[in-house]
């Protein structure tokens, strides 16, 4: 007699605080039924038996920038696909919008629709004075995280917005990221018991050392990182975090890259009795690549040096890095070295940003715990546990009684050579290109449906869910 919708068969199942657990997953309706080393009748067996072969929770990524150059109706289906080849089961979009979110939210609710693999959230960008007032807003419509681009100010306030759905039109606008604007988001999100996620990078260092690094007549990834460099990152942190202390804010500092900005974060999380809470996200980049790579690697903050991708290590092993995000952006390559003036001035007028969601796992399985840097408890942490406490991801971020049957099985002796091909994205490049990594996941299951098995995609697209969230208290 059938009792459940599937059971993946003799897995050795991470849990983070208390290790790997040779159990079977027993899922039905969607979500974690049990653990069980009894047999059970299921309509969907999976053996997991096979040695270096782990269950760990779906990953989350915190992080994505999809709609912008497609609209988010076909972006969200390249884009959740390339999310499922990788192991994501739930992708949060950093939402950018060049109008009031009173007139357009809906619209891009609505649009997710259908399309989605995976499931997904929502982040929405704070970039007009109008959007402080449409916070309560969308809260109301489930977004309870506000990103912030300190970045974004005077001649460097230039940035692509999320174009309208079903749209082809590319949307650029300059954004005046203000300190009143900065403070009044942080409180205001502080008020609704929402989060601050913040791109730290102080605005006025970063136009006067790239006007000097261009007077120089300097190119290529390693100007790139000295016109922006990392004493910007530390300010801008050192200023936020005051902000967030007054206010007993809970922020979020995005794709942390140099052994500065880390140094200060420490020194912040070292503090007893501080009122607010800070959580610090790396990227995968940050690990792999420095300054030294070509143009498709062009991001904002920059890769920076060795001697940094080592600190970014230790951050993780230590605990100071709470979360990995891919800060993907779903770009092509023409247009990311033609730039959107088409200068061909190299580094200058290439974009920034790079795909990446479906290279997080594999990145981390290679580089992390098959090279001993780090265990898999860990990487459940950085990858899921953290993200799901953080963003109020319900029933996501673990696999535990009565949490959606988001799971991934790993291989961690699968070996890849990494190809634009092989990720399933919109973007027809990976900084990744040729790499061989060792640790893939060869089953993606999103609330108890395999939608991808062994690099094919076999869900349903539409079948991904909107998480709709709760402030946090």
């Amino acid at each position: 007699m059938t009792v459940a919708d599937m059971l993946i068969r003799d897995a050795r199942v991470v849990i983070p605080a208390v290790g790997v657990v040779d159990a079977s997953i027993v899922v039905d309706d969607g979500k974690v039924k049990g653990l069980t080393r009894d047999r059970v009748d299921a309509d969907v067996s999976i053996d997991a038996s096979k040695p270096g072969l782990y269950a760990i929770p779906g990953a989350i990524d915190p992080h994505v920038h999809y709609g912008v150059f497609t609209p988010i109706d076909k972006a969200a289906e390249t884009e959740s696909r390339s999310a499922a080849v990788g192991g994501v089961t739930t992708m949060m979009r950093m939402l950018r919008l060049y109008s009031s979110y009173r007139a357009k939210l809906d619209m891009h609710l609505e649009a997710s629709k259908g399309s989605h693999l995976v499931d997904y959230a929502y982040h929405a960008s704070i970039l007009l004075d109008e959007h402080l007032d449409e916070m309560g807003f969308c809260v109301s419509k489930g977004i309870t995280s506000f990103k912030l681009y300190m970045n974004l100010r005077g001649d460097i306030g230039g940035i692509y917005m999320d174009i309208d759905p079903y749209s082809n039109t590319l949307v650029h606008g300059m954004v005046d990221t203000t300190q009143e604007m900065v403070e009044a988001a942080i409180a205001r999100a502080a008020m609704l018991s929402c989060i601050t996620l913040v791109h730290a990078e102080d605005p006025e260092i970063c136009s006067r050392e790239m006007k000097r690094v261009k007077e120089q007549g300097l190119n290529g990834l390693k100007a790139w990182s000295d016109a922006r460099p990392a004493e910007a990152e530390e300010k801008a942190i050192a200023y936020v975090t005051d902000i967030a202390e007054r206010y007993g804010a809970s922020l979020y500092i995005v794709h942390v890259g140099s052994s500065k900005a880390l140094h200060v974060l420490a020194e912040y999380k070292g503090r007893k009795g501080s009122s607010s809470k800070v959580y610090v996200e790396t990227c995968p980049h940050y690990l792999t690549h420095t300054h030294s790579f070509d143009l498709r690697g062009k991001v904002v903050p920059p890769l920076r040096s060795k001697d940094d991708v080592a600190m970014v290590w230790d951050a993780i092993s230590n605990g100071l890095i709470d979360c990995i995000g891919s800060d993907h952006v779903a770009n092509r390559l023409d247009m990311k070295l033609g730039g959107s003036n088409n200068n061909n001035d190299g580094v200058w007028s290439a974009l920034a940003g790079f795909p990446g969601i479906a290279t997080i796992l594999p990145v981390m399985l290679s580089e992390g715990v098959n090279k001993g840097r780090i265990t898999l408890e860990r990487l459940v942490e950085l990858t899921s546990l953290n993200a799901a406490r953080i963003f109020g991801l319900e029933g996501k971020g673990s696999i535990a009684v009565g949490n959606d049957a988001d799971i991934v099985l790993v291989d961690l002796d699968r070996e890849k050579r990494v190809s634009p091909e092989l990720l399933c994205s919109y973007s027809d490049y990976t900084i990744y290109d040729g790499l061989v990594l060792r640790g893939w996941p060869i089953y993606t299951i999103v609330r108890g449906r395999v939608v991808m098995e062994d690099g094919m995609i076999v869900g349903e697209k539409g079948y991904g869910r909107y998480i709709a969230r709760r402030p946090s208290r």
